[in-house]
Parts: C-alpha cells; sequence; structure tokens
C-alpha cells in the first residue's frame, strides 16, 4: 500500500506491507518538512503550504517507492489523506493519488488524517481495537473509543484550543521559535516545574472535555510580570507550563477511560490506552500518561516518535487496513477540511469547535 500524506505542512509518502495476519511492515517512509519555510511567520502559511507540496510531491512519491524497491506495479492499492486538514494541501495529495489511481488502474482509498493517527499502533505495536484513543496534535485534541477500524466514538475534545496549538502559542509568547512543541520540550529539560503555579483546568469535571486557553493565558500573564525574562524564567516557565498540561491530560484521560469502559462494546478489560498525533512525542507527557495507565492497571502504547508526527506510513497502514475489509473509494472523493471520527458526536454548548465537524 502506497500512502501519501499533505494535510498540513509535512509532504509524505510511504510504502507499507499488511501481512495475511494483520501484521504490518514499513518498507518506505518519506517525511519532507517544510518548517523553515513558515518559521518566519511563527505557524503555517496554507498557501506557501499548498505550493511547497506541489512542488516536490512527485519526488517524494517516487523516493518512497525507490526506498522500498517497488514500482507502481507492485502497488496493490493507494491511500491518501481526504481530510481534515488546510484544503489547499489536501487537494494536492488527493489529486496526485487519483491520477496514480486511474492511470494505473490502481483502487484508491481516501483517509481520515485522525483515523490513521488513531490506527497507528496496528502497524508498530499490532495492537488491534477496542482501545481509548487520546489524540494530541496541533489542530485537535479529543480522546475516542476506538470499537473497530472505522467504528469511533468521541468522549471529549478541547472546548478551546488543541493542545499542540497552546504549545506554539506558548513557544511564540517565550520567542521560543517554530515549531512550538519541541521548543518548549527542549527548553523546559533545565526548568523548575514547581516554581510556578498554573492552573490545571477542568480537572476535576465529571466530562472528559480539555480546555488549554486558560492555561496559556496564565503563561503569558507570568511572563509579562517577570518582563525581561531571563532564560531561567523561560525554562521554569516552559516546565511549568508542561506539567499543568501533563496533569490536565492525565486527569481528563483517567475520566474518559472509565466513560470508554462503560460504553466498549466488549468486555476487554483492561482497555489499552493510546497516546497518538504530534504532541505525542512529547517526553514529559508519555510519562505522565504511563503512570496513569499503570494505576488504572492497563498499559499506554504510543508510537514511535517518528510515526507521531505527520507521515505517509500511518496513511498507508489506515489505506491497508480498510483495503484488507474490502473498503475503497470513489475518484470522485471530495477533500474536506473538516471530517469528523464520529460524525454522530454532540456538539459541546458554548464553542464553535467542538460540534461534530471538529
Amino acid at each position: 500500500m502506497l500512502g501519501i500524506e499533505t494535510s498540513c505542512d509535512e509532504t509524505a509518502a510511504a510504502v507499507v506491507r499488511r501481512g495475511s495476519d494483520g501484521g504490518g511492515e514499513i518498507l518506505s517512509n518519506v517525511v519532507r518538512s517544510q518548517w523553515e519555510a513558515h518559521r518566519a511567520f511563527g505557524g503555517v502559511v496554507p498557501e506557501i503550504a499548498a505550493r511547497a507540496h506541489a512542488d516536490c510531491i512527485d519526488d517524494i512519491i517516487q523516493t518512497a517507492l525507490d526506498d522500498a524497491r517497488l514500482d507502481f506495479s507492485d502497488i496493490d492499492a493507494i491511500a491518501a489523506t481526504a481530510g481534515p486538514g488546510l484544503i489547499g494541501g489536501l487537494l494536492v495529495g488527493l489529486t496526485v493519488a487519483k491520477a496514480i489511481s486511474h492511470a494505473r488502474e490502481i483502487p484508491f482509498v481516501a483517509i481520515n488524517h485522525l483515523e490513521a493517527h488513531a490506527l497507528t499502533v496496528g502497524l508498530t505495536d499490532a495492537l488491534q481495537p477496542p482501545y481509548l484513543l487520546v489524540l494530541v496534535s496541533g489542530g485537535h485534541t479529543q480522546t475516542v473509543l476506538v470499537e473497530d477500524v472505522g467504528s469511533y466514538h468521541r468522549l471529549g475534545i478541547t472546548i478551546d484550543d488543541a493542545l499542540g496549538e497552546a504549545f506554539d502559542k506558548t513557544a511564540k509568547l517565550l520567542d521560543l521559535g517554530f515549531p512550538g512543541g519541541p521548543a518548549v520540550e527542549r527548553a523546559a529539560k533545565t526548568g523548575d516545574a514547581a516554581r510556578f503555579s498554573l492552573p490545571r483546568p477542568l480537572v476535576g469535571r465529571a466530562e472528559p472535555h480539555f480546555s488549554f486557553a486558560g492555561l496559556k493565558s496564565a503563561v503569558r500573564r507570568q511572563a509579562q510580570q517577570l518582563a525581561p525574562l531571563t532564560p531561567a524564567d523561560v525554562a521554569d516557565l516552559c516546565a511549568s507550563f508542561e506539567a499543568a498540561v501533563s496533569d490536565s491530560v492525565a486527569d481528563r484521560c483517567r475520566r474518559a477511560y472509565g466513560l470508554a469502559l462503560e460504553q466498549a462494546r466488549t468486555a476487554k478489560q483492561p482497555l489499552p490506552i493510546v497516546l497518538a498525533g504530534g504532541v505525542a512525542a512529547n517526553a514529559r507527557l508519555k510519562a505522565r500518561l504511563s503512570a496513569t495507565a499503570a494505576d488504572l492497571c492497563t498499559a499506554l502504547h504510543v508510537p514511535p516518535v517518528a510515526l507521531c508526527g505527520d507521515n505517509g506510513a500511518m496513511v498507508a497502514w489506515a489505506g491497508a487496513e480498510h483495503f484488507s475489509r474490502g473498503t475503497t473509494s470513489r475518484l470522485d472523493a471530495p477533500a474536506r477540511a473538516r471530517w469528523p471520527l464520529d460524525a454522530d458526536a454532540k456538539p459541546i454548548l458554548g464553542t464553535g469547535k467542538a460540534g461534530p465537524k471538529a
């Protein structure tokens, strides 16, 4: 299975093999980042991202095939991210995948980017549903009961900022550069996480939703009070921010776990916990959720760092999972800026970001 990913600022292609036993193998995985092109703007510029995808997508696909020592005649099917994401970038990858499918008469599978993150542990850990997914990325933060491939039940979602967005804005506030997540984590390594008493949003609340806007504002207030900031101040703010994030996510995960056990259609207990998405690369968050999973008498599964961010292997694997079940897509499948895993999820009152399109 060839997979193509162009939903944001990584142009990626990969080839994976799915065995008859359901096991997976990565034959190639090529990712070209656009960080330098966007760094001056402090975030991803959609028009720049789309042009960059178009400039290199052909080379990325050919490199993925070369690395796998295969050509198109060896590919059983091709998968591409169709959403959610930046519409210009999605159109680049989706159009190229459809063109290859048509020209080479290779079946095509349109993939939900969130689902690709959700299913990656099947490729890396041979973990099959059901499990509780904690998805934390630049654009999405939610907990989802993964019942089966194609069957998802959203339990909680952010009512304001996504976690990755909060990291990026904190990095920008502290002049740490872009991308924010790795920059904050690097600075936090030498910091004192106990120096600042930052809020743990929604901790203790019954519903398993997330909120990070107040935490981000608390960091800003502390920074303004201390200005001009010393390197030690920045390190301590980052460490305190990471600690608050980890505590908040762990509490929300614990609450979602209880709901997942109640709603799971199988009696599988303990229910595994999966941490996925770009922010899953954060070492402090992984350690905190690993301890939470242990307290719940279950295990935490996290893809390798290289597969936490956007990549083609996760798209290829999601495509392989669907293709093995006889599912393919029409060539008129649309690019979708918003595409929920759980289209039946009820909107959260008071926010325009957390309805069924989130």
